[in-house]
């Protein structure tokens, strides 16, 4: 091969080129084989599905091959995730999170996990390179970055740790690597025009501080490209236009300062600042010059003609030289080698191989995805949403009229201002919005959805009609969703807000699209203002569906939840969290280098021992005493100081066992003490049940005078360890309902009340949950847990009209005792109920209540619907002098071994009830009639004086009971469940 000849080949393997249409056309074609073009850049546009990908990519390097050419063609595509996919194919091609969503995970894992998945489905089809990830840190200043979450925030440490695992996992999965966009696109600024070039004030020094920082340790970490931007960089003092055809920016910073040896790939010289300004091919000859080894030139064939032929006119006229071009072309063939091969590329797995991907893939995504929603505030705790709302409540859901992100993902900065323009003046000049409503029936299944029939949804807004329906299948109530465009709230806002008992508010980077930050704002004030159905105003939950900084800071939004993209995944997960059945773990970014910085300040090391009995118990009596002591001084009282005053032998507890000899809970406790003087410093208890999975901690007990000193610390981490170890284990827990101690974390009526009688730390300001958030656990919303007391049972009576309600409804009730006749409800009946209705939480205690119910030991209260079927259960307990086997796990109302505890107290517990228009009437019903029968005589028992009801789960539940007319119940304790899947726990 002659030079020339040589020359033609080098100079084909410097462009990366793109095309139009879904097949191969003559234009690509007379590229790859006369022209020698060794890059295909491919886009949505390309692209109809994975199977039609597949045989376009297969086509392409066919071509190439019968052309001779050395090396496969790279074939490179935007694969960003999120919003933003060039290949997209809803049976084949999985849906994750995008760069800031996978941030929000606090997993480099997870990332590194997702990644690898992403590059394994694209290279099945052929694809051999992604243009990723996008390494830029935004200004944590500059909140209206159009790069946004495509980006993975504004902490540079953490964008490197993310980014270089998300590029690991591309390599692992099977493709090349470019991260983009250099020198940074992170405090970018646009002049208004396409023609505008876009500026980059921060100077070298700046960058190097902030900027640079991932950069570095992606080339350090062996990236294989780097895209170079196109943008101006006025503190240069140079006349280059763009960052891309600077040789300071590449040849100096890049290649001599940063060391990098691998390809790097210029901004595409289509976009309109560069084409108009300098001409595409002039701006060829100076990418290359600058130290360019990929030149992009998109979609124009006679663009690609023009710069191929000036770059050939360049090496001519001696202004580059072929050494020049040989070494660009070298630097890409190296490339090549590493990622591709022709038996790959001559034989792609196609969509039998992502086939087999699927089942993996889609769990991924979804655990991806549920780990990703973020709930940066719940100040009034709204969520979980059922909480909050009744049968008849009506939920207002406000969402914008907005497109998804651009499928193309080449990162063009002009390309970005102007989808931000479109996007502003098309919301500008949107219709006015129609409404739909949705309603499901008692099965929790829609019954009807109503809409405009000649409304034409825009782009991407369907995602919102199914957020809708979503709604109203997990709310039971009905859901009125409507739009909201730049043109304010119109009449149909105004009458759909005064209907609705609460309002979502969906927002869309509101902080680049300003009209949906003004009518996001104006709403939450005016829900604020009280009415006579809402004395304390409306409730208002706001939804940011890509950005997160379009509330951050701003605190008047008293309930902000993040998901970083609307793709049906993301909104799924969100669901979930809204409705409590998944925790909200993610984590807003710059959150999880902060979080590790407070994990890692240095601690005491305590040596924490297993309990023994015969040598502490003396000793935990005196622990509770000085605790309760405590408690006691505070103004007001610490909490849960009746828990605090139970004798010491009530936190262990004998291993109990079942009828059929299996073993109920496993138990260890551990304590810090002083092996001189034998006095306990620090007490844990810990329990696993092996039938559920469930590791709990039930209590962390730090003697007052010894607080700060990381007692605390040292027996969670030993309690932690032991129950990791435990087989089977799958979750953890802080606080038990079973036993029946604290039940998760003590709250106060007064939010501001600080939690000190079981944690260290003598900060005022430091609560039960930051505690545990800095050794770990998600900081996430959850259920609210009560525990009733009705402490004048003697002089307790029923509502007059309690007998009618449930002689209307139908309901009947059964009462299975020793002395049940074969008539009654059987108990296998009962714990069929139990498993289907509770998931399996409550099956031991209602096991052991089965057993215990034939010894006369305890009840359970049984409702019956019309149609015979059970809907609701709870058992009853009380005092013995020979111990029922439940009796023993609820404290509260156990009499110690010498039986000096005064018996007279009675407990209704584990209450289980169908959702259903009946609830409320079968709850009260149940505990009318439970109250009644402990106001009867019981032998052994000269008459009760209070009773316990523990646990409930829902305030609407608690409510009732209180204001139902059965004077005298009222919250005793109040707890938020705390509970986690150990993939959750950050704790080492």
């Amino acid at each position: 091969m002659d030079d020339n000849e040589q020359l033609a080949w080098d100079i084909g393997s410097v462009f990366m080129m793109g095309f139009s249409g879904t097949t191969v056309n003559p234009h690509v074609k007379q590229l790859i084989e006369q022209h020698h073009l060794g890059t295909i850049m491919l886009s949505g546009k390309n692209f109809k599905s994975a199977e039609q990908a597949t045989k376009l990519i297969l086509e392409l390097q066919t071509i190439a091959h019968n052309a001779g050419h050395p090396h496969p063609l790279l074939i490179a595509i935007d694969q960003e995730n999120g919003g933003l996919n060039n290949l997209c194919d809803t049976i084949h091609i999985r849906q994750f999170p995008g760069a800031m969503g996978m941030v929000a995970t606090g997993s480099p894992e997870l990332c590194r996990e997702v990644a690898k998945a992403t590059a394994l489905e694209v290279s099945s089809v052929g694809v051999n390179w992604i243009l990723g990830p996008v390494l830029d840190v935004l200004n944590p200043n500059a909140r209206t970055q159009p790069l946004g979450v495509r980006t993975m925030g504004h902490e540079p440490e953490e964008v490197s740790e993310m980014g270089v695992a998300f590029m690991r996992g591309l390599q692992e999965g099977g493709v090349a690597t470019c991260g983009k966009h250099f020198p940074s696109y992170g405090n970018i600024e646009f002049q208004g025009s396409p023609l505008d070039v876009p500026m980059l004030s921060d100077t070298i020094e700046q960058l190097k501080l902030h900027g640079l920082i991932p950069f570095r340790k992606a080339v350090a970490a062996d990236i294989d490209a780097i895209m170079v931007g196109g943008c101006s960089m006025p503190s240069l003092g140079t006349k280059v236009m763009h960052a891309c055809l600077s040789d300071t920016i590449i040849n100096k910073l890049l290649r001599e300062e940063m060391g990098f040896k691998g390809v790097v790939v210029s901004e595409c010289l289509e976009m309109e600042a560069l084409h108009e300004n300098i001409g595409v091919g002039q701006a060829t000859v100076m990418a290359l010059d600058a130290g360019c080894d990929q030149i992009i030139v998109c979609r124009s064939f006679t663009l690609q003609l023009e710069a191929i032929q000036g770059l050939g006119a360049a090496v001519d006229s001696g202004i580059i030289t072929q050494e020049m071009v040989s070494a660009a072309a070298a630097r890409v063939a190296v490339m090549k080698q590493r990622r591709t091969s022709w038996q790959q590329a001559l034989n792609p797995p196609g969509v039998d191989y992502l086939a087999i991907l699927e089942p993996s893939h889609k769990q991924l995504s979804v655990k991806a995805y549920e780990a990703s929603i973020t709930v940066v505030r719940d100040e009034k705790r709204l969520i979980p949403l059922l909480s909050e709302l009744r049968r008849d409540d009506e939920v207002l859901l406000l969402t914008p009229l907005v497109k998804p992100l651009p499928a193309s993902l080449l990162a063009q900065a002009e390309a970005l201002a102007a989808s931000t323009r479109l996007e502003s003046h098309r919301s500008e000049h949107s219709p006015t919005p129609t409404s739909t409503t949705a309603r499901t029936d008692s099965k929790g299944l829609i019954s009807s959805f109503l809409s405009d029939k000649d409304r034409t949804l825009m782009t991407g807004e369907s995602v919102f009609r199914e957020l809708g329906r979503s709604l109203a299948r997990n709310t039971g109530t009905r859901i009125l969703h409507t739009s909201y465009t730049a043109n304010g709230i119109r009449p149909v806002h105004e009458n759909l807000i005064e209907r609705a008992s609460m309002i979502i508010i969906v927002t869309a980077d509101a902080n680049q699209n300003r009209y949906q930050y003004g009518f996001t704002k104006h709403i939450s004030a005016i829900s604020k203002i009280p009415t006579d159905g809402f004395p304390n105003g409306k409730s208002v939950v706001v939804l940011a569906v890509s950005s997160p900084y379009d509330f951050w800071l701003d605190k008047t939004i008293a309930t902000y939840v993040c998901t970083y993209d609307f793709t049906e995944t993301a909104i799924d997960a969100m669901v979930k969290v809204l409705f409590g059945r998944k925790p909200a773990a993610g984590m807003l970014p710059g959150s999880i280098f902060k979080r590790r910085k407070q994990q890692l300040q240095p601690k005491q090391q305590w040596l924490v021992e297993p309990w023994k009995r015969s040598r502490d118990l003396p000793s935990l009596q005196e622990l509770l005493r000085v605790v309760l002591s405590s408690s006691l001084e505070q103004d007001p009282p610490g909490l849960g100081i009746d828990l605090l005053s139970l004798p010491a032998n009530t936190y262990l507890l004998d291993d109990v066992l079942l009828n059929d000899g299996s073993t109920i809970l496993e138990q260890q406790n551990f304590v810090v003490r002083n092996s001189s003087t034998r006095a306990l410093y620090g007490f844990c208890s810990t329990y696993y049940n092996p039938r559920n999975g469930l590791g709990s901690i039930g209590v962390i007990l730090v003697d007052p005078s010894r607080r700060s000193l990381s007692i605390g610390n040292s027996l969670h981490a030993s309690a932690l360890r032991y129950l990791r170890r435990k087989s089977g284990i799958k979750r953890i827990s802080v606080g038990t309902r079973f036993p029946s101690f604290f039940l998760g974390m003590p709250t106060s009526p007064n939010p501001n009340m600080t939690m000190l009688n079981l944690t260290e730390g003598t900060d005022p300001n430091k609560t039960f949950k930051a505690w545990f958030r800095n050794l770990g656990w998600p900081d996430t919303p959850h259920l609210r847990i009560h525990r009733l007391i009705l402490d004048n049972l003697p002089s307790w009576k029923p509502t007059t009209s309690i007998s009618k309600q449930l002689s209307e409804t139908g309901l009947t009730f059964d009462l299975l005792s020793e002395h049940s006749s074969p008539t009654c409800t059987s108990p296998e009946a009962v714990m069929e109920y139990v498993s289907s209705m509770d998931h399996g939480r409550y099956v031991d205690p209602y096991r052991i209540a089965c057993e215990d119910v034939q010894l006369g030991q305890a009840r359970i209260l049984v409702a019956i619907s019309p149609q015979k079927q059970i809907i609701g259960t709870v058992i009853l307990v009380w005092t013995t002098n020979h111990f029922g086997k439940l009796e023993k796990f609820t404290p509260l109302i156990r009499a110690d071994e010498n039986n000096e505890e005064d018996p007279n107290i009675c407990g209704i517990l584990y209450p289980i009830f169908s959702v259903s228009p009946l609830r409320a009437i079968a709850l009260e019903g149940v505990i009318s009639l439970a109250t009644k029968h402990f106001q009867m005589p019981h032998p052994g028992v000269d008459g009760f004086d209070k009773i316990i009801l523990d646990p409930l789960d829902n305030a609407e539940d608690a409510q009732t009971i209180i204001n139902d007319g059965n004077s005298g119940w009222q919250v005793w304790h109040s707890f938020e469940e705390m509970e986690c899947n150990l993939s959750e726990l950050k704790t080492s």
